[in-house]
């Protein structure tokens, strides 16, 4: 153990501030070295390489370049950013995947059945497409979900520790929601209330992680609701329309409502599907028995949606008296 310096702490680790600019300009450098050298392989083999193809890149980039400054700067374990191997990961990413789905099946049949979208055509698209729309969606999802919750809040969790345990939390995850969301503002047709949006989205995820110090719930969630918005329900996911669904669709009325070019996200029926996210991942964690990592064992704090939860349960049991 050493002492305090202006920029180490006391376990003799760079500052969080410190581990956050660097490690930021490392996975920045290693997303656009491997996607230069990636989109120039695959350019050689296949011939253009479409837009798709360069988030892949990019997102294979990012990924390794979290993973070496997770272990060379931050000095942790992938375990302690929500990638331990073990068969609760696998229960975790089932349930995540499920809930996405089913919440954007919701944000589809609240918009349908308020007429603010209607059914143009439905059909089995190509294959091939949906297969590479898959693809494009796993890898955002993973790497997405390993930047802004997995590195991200629990470094500036554990920066923020001094404060308290909850509020550090709590400052964690609007901090990586405040991220993902200004990160998401160059898309096409984004608004103030997209990014309002994706932030709302992303304290939703960021939840996921803390209530379960897994990555594999919030990765599941993120999979599905990106493809099940655009690759079943044919709405824009983020401001990109898919070409391959199953249901494409044509929307109408105000874009508080629809969301207008960006998608469901930008809109008020997304921010009800966040909300009602939040409340399912605690109610999820609740029933689970988790062994908390040292990284966020402090994290999993009674909330005020748990006083509520235990309101319901208690109010429940007396209905059935």
């Amino acid at each position: 153990m050493s002492a305090d310096s202006p920029l180490r702490a006391a376990d003799g680790r760079l500052r969080m501030t410190i581990r956050l600019a660097v490690g930021s300009v490392l996975i920045v450098l290693a997303s656009v070295l491997v996607a230069l050298s990636g989109v120039s392989l695959l350019g050689s083999l296949v011939g253009e390489v479409g837009r798709g193809g360069q988030v892949v890149t990019v997102g294979v980039g990012a990924t390794l370049g979290i993973l070496f400054v997770a272990r060379e700067v931050d000095h942790r374990t992938w375990s302690d950013l929500g990638l331990a191997a073990d068969r609760r990961w696998g229960v975790d990413l089932a349930a995540g995947l499920a809930l996405g789905a089913l919440l954007m099946t919701g944000v589809f049949v609240v918009l349908v059945g308020g007429g603010w979208a209607r059914i143009t055509q439905v059909g089995v698209p190509d294959l091939t497409d949906w297969l590479g729309t898959l693809g494009l969606f796993l890898v955002v999802g993973f790497y997405e979900e390993l930047f802004a919750r997995g590195w991200l809040l629990t470094n500036v969790a554990e920066g923020f520790r001094t404060l308290g345990d909850r509020l550090a939390t709590a400052i964690a995850v609007f901090v990586s929601a405040a991220v993902f969301g200004a990160l998401h503002g160059a898309n096409p047709g984004a608004t103030l209330a997209s990014t309002l949006g994706i932030t709302a989205a992303g304290v939703f995820l960021g939840v996921a992680y803390v209530r379960t110090t897994s990555l594999a719930l919030p990765v599941g969630v993120h999979v599905t609701w990106n493809l099940f918005q655009g690759a079943v329900w044919g709405f824009p996911v983020s401001g990109i329309a898919t070409p391959a669904t199953f249901v494409a669709t044509a929307r109408s009325g105000p874009e508080l409502v629809t969301g207008g070019s960006f998608g469901p996200e930008a809109s008020l029926v997304g921010l009800g599907a966040s909300v009602a996210g939040v409340f399912a991942v605690v109610a999820y964690a609740r029933s689970l028995s988790i062994r908390l990592p040292d990284a966020l064992a402090w994290a999993t704090t009674p909330t005020l949606l748990d006083d509520w939860l235990d309101g319901r349960a208690r109010s429940d049991g007396d209905d059935e008296r």
